[in-house]
């Protein structure tokens, strides 16, 4: 059974960007490639990736240079297992009568912040991300 799981923000621009990135290198090491997929997005997406965010993730060797945000649908959230948001609602974008998982990381917005700001927030998606995966990991093994 595969578990679909959806990282979502509204400018799709920073903290879901570096959790999508963190969340697939963790779906390789773990080979959990036909157990988990991956959707990311926002409800407003901005025109490019936070330079800032960029930065910070090149810093720990991924290259999220290229990657342009987008918009989640309606229909992406609809057959999500578990969404998460990353301090920001999804509220536009759940309907009420939903029966996934939500989960907000609470998560401050990396944008314009400094360099070791920025560094501290990817830090804690990154850990974030891999309590997720470990929780993944052990429903796919029982």
């Amino acid at each position: 059974m595969t578990t679909t799981v959806a990282l979502v923000c509204v400018q799709n621009a920073g903290r879901s960007q570096m959790a999508s990135a963190f969340a697939e290198r963790e779906r390789t090491e773990r080979h959990l490639g036909d157990e988990v997929e991956l959707v990311t997005g926002g409800t407003d997406p901005a025109d490019h990736v936070h330079p800032e965010v960029v930065d910070a993730m090149a810093a720990v060797g991924i290259d999220i240079a290229n990657r342009t945000p987008r918009e989640v649908t309606f229909e992406e959230i609809q057959r999500s297992d578990i969404v998460i948001t990353m301090g920001c609602s999804a509220d536009d974008v759940c309907p009420a009568g939903w029966a996934g998982e939500n989960r907000d990381w609470d998560l401050d917005d990396p944008d314009g912040r400094s360099v070791e700001e920025a560094a501290r927030i990817r830090d804690e998606v990154e850990a974030l991300v891999r309590e997720l995966f470990d929780e993944l990991e052990a429903t796919t093994e029982a």
